[in-house]
């Protein structure tokens, strides 16, 4: 994560940074937003630009424009978000340590430097006992989840010496949910109801109460957190506590498709989609409570479900019982006013912060961006993320929209967009000679302002099946790159290949044409400054497998295959 003040001199370079979208792929990037510049937004008026070495004040400039850069470039492309920093540091637990100045890459964990992660999430869909949430039972795990990441810190291995030490110091742990989506359901409740969001502030106080609970017992035996004199527990006279925070909302991107559970606190991604397995097979996955109430109410049918998979969402299904129909909701049948006041919800009784997305059909306009983040400020979140659905570049895979009467949007059909490049006059490379089995081969790998565009592989002795094995991948390279696909996923599959003349000794010989292909645009990489290994940016396309990427909990999800980009 890479967050910036918004009194930095510099901060208008850093809003305007990813304009470009092949720059800083590997950041997500946020804005600190203060208390005072909100108020300057709300009141129009100027605010403090600050030299962050002197403290001085060096210039100011209209709150307003600056917010409305912010807002242009998040419709733009779904970045910057915005962090609210004086709200992080307003739950500082320990202020004497250190001010908190970012979060981890999805914003969820507000951390002084060299503190660490170390998050875990109940999955509330096996909280439910007769269509009632059962709180013994939730009791019960908060108390052994607490221990158990308690016990982590003490037995984990540190990288380095400080982390390490502020780890031991604070022991800040990360207790939050999954399968909250799931719980609605099965309790019957509507993500977009207002009983949901009820229900949820209920849930997360219970939660957040019983951990503080646990941690307090942990610190009779095992001793409070060694910073705790003068901490804010300290200096508000409470009992010693084990961990200087209990609680986060994390994504949930990977281990909500291990358990088979709804991710964090985001509504459903679809009630049906497609799965792509081996051999390219494509199966249609079903949310299993969706096909449990869909044969138990008669209305199941495989044909329908495929139908369902190509829209998402179910709401225009006639066909499906109203109730079942007002129960699962998906993320776009959701209006981004009810993504943040379930986040809100949340955030009143989380120690850290939650971790969430805004998910927005193409047709929104700037001003519906604008509302997110104003509504995020109001409602006491401590930071906010959107998407803009196909608002990304290297999108390759979209899905094409229908705007309702309410002015949400809905799947309907999924769709391949081609976005080759067209070759310029004019490229610039270097040429590599790799040592093969079959002799030097002569690797050409050229660039245009994107990134790698296309290489050409000249075989030492002319002629013969390996020249012309080595021109057709040089030709399949160049146009998996012309189409966005990134350099590492190239390497990826050319790497290791064999055949029955390997050239060289040891872990870098080259045991082929292939390989050595893969070798030189690995060499090609490490020596580009600006890492030119990512064309695609980090939204639409799996670089896994090449299936939808959804935006949820400020991660990048693929339900195809499990990848997510925060594990």
């Amino acid at each position: 994560m890479g967050i910036l003040r918004i009194d930095h001199p510099d901060i208008m370079d850093f809003i305007m940074c990813k304009r470009d979208q092949n720059v800083l792929t590997n950041f997500n990037i946020s804005i600190g937003i203060t208390e005072k510049f909100m108020e300057a937004v709300e009141e129009d008026s100027e605010y403090d630009i600050v030299n962050p070495r002197t403290g001085e004040v060096c210039n100011r400039m209209s709150a307003t424009k600056v917010f409305d850069h912010i807002i242009d470039l998040a419709w733009s492309n779904g970045e910057p978000g915005i962090i609210f920093l004086d709200r992080l540091n307003r739950d500082n637990p320990t202020p004497h340590i250190g001010a908190i100045e970012s979060t981890n890459p999805c914003g969820e964990q507000p951390l002084l430097p060299y503190e660490s992660c170390n998050l875990g999430s109940i999955n509330l869909n096996k909280m439910v006992k007769d269509g009632e949430i059962d709180w013994d039972k939730l009791r019960d795990t908060v108390h052994l989840a607490v221990r158990f990441l308690d016990n982590v810190i003490e037995v984990n291995n540190y990288p380095i010496p400080e982390i390490a030490a502020m780890s031991l110091a604070n022991r800040k742990i990360g207790l939050g949910i999954m399968g909250w989506a799931d719980m609605l359901i099965l309790l019957g409740i509507s993500y977009c109801d207002r009983e949901a969001a009820d229900l949820g502030a209920k849930l997360m106080k219970f939660i957040n109460d019983e951990a503080h609970n646990s941690s307090r017992n942990l610190a009779q035996s095992r001793g409070a957190f060694a910073n705790f004199a003068g901490s804010s527990y300290d200096t508000r006279g409470e009992v010693d506590i084990r961990n200087a925070t209990c609680t986060t909302i994390a994504p949930t991107g990977t281990i909500s498709i291990i358990g088979n559970s709804s991710s964090g606190i985001e509504p459903l991604f679809a009630v049906s989609y497609v799965r792509q397995v081996m051999d390219n097979d494509l199966l249609v996955e079903v949310n299993p409570l969706f096909e449990r109430v869909a044969k138990e109410r008669g209305f199941y049918s495989p044909e329908l479900m495929k139908l369902i998979a190509e829209k998402g969402s179910i709401k225009d299904f006639d066909q499906i019982p109203e109730d079942v129909r007002r129960v699962f909701v998906t993320a776009h049948d959701i209006t981004p006013e009810d993504h943040i006041r379930m986040q809100a919800a949340f955030q009143q009784y989380t120690d850290n912060a939650v971790s969430k997305t805004v998910n927005f059909c193409n047709s929104a306009n700037r001003d519906d961006v604008a509302t997110v983040y104003q509504l995020a400020y109001q409602s006491g979140c401590k930071g906010v993320t959107i998407y803009r659905d196909g608002s990304r570049d290297g999108q390759v895979l979209s899905v094409k929209k229908e705007a309702s009467n309410e002015g949400t949007s809905v799947p309907v059909e999924s769709k391949k967009e081609s976005r080759k490049r067209d070759r310029p006059r004019t490229l610039t490379g270097a040429t590599y000679q790799m040592e093969t089995g079959c002799g030097p081969l002569y690797i050409t790998i050229n660039e245009d302002s994107h990134g790698l565009f296309e290489v050409f592989t000249t075989m030492g002795k002319a002629g013969g099946c390996a020249a012309s094995q080595c021109e057709a991948l040089g030709r399949l390279v160049s146009m998996a790159w012309r189409s966005g696909v990134q350099a590492r996923q190239t390497v990826k599959q050319l790497v290791g290949i064999s055949c029955h003349k390997p050239a060289g000794f040891g872990a870098n010989r080259v045991t082929s044409c292939a390989d050595a292909l893969a070798k030189a645009i690995q060499m090609h990489m490490q020596a580009d400054e600006e890492d030119i290994q990512s064309y695609v940016s980090g939204a639409g396309a799996c670089p896994e497998c090449g299936g939808p990427v959804e935006h949820e909990g400020g991660c990048c999800v693929c339900h195809a295959c499990g990848y997510s980009e925060c594990a």
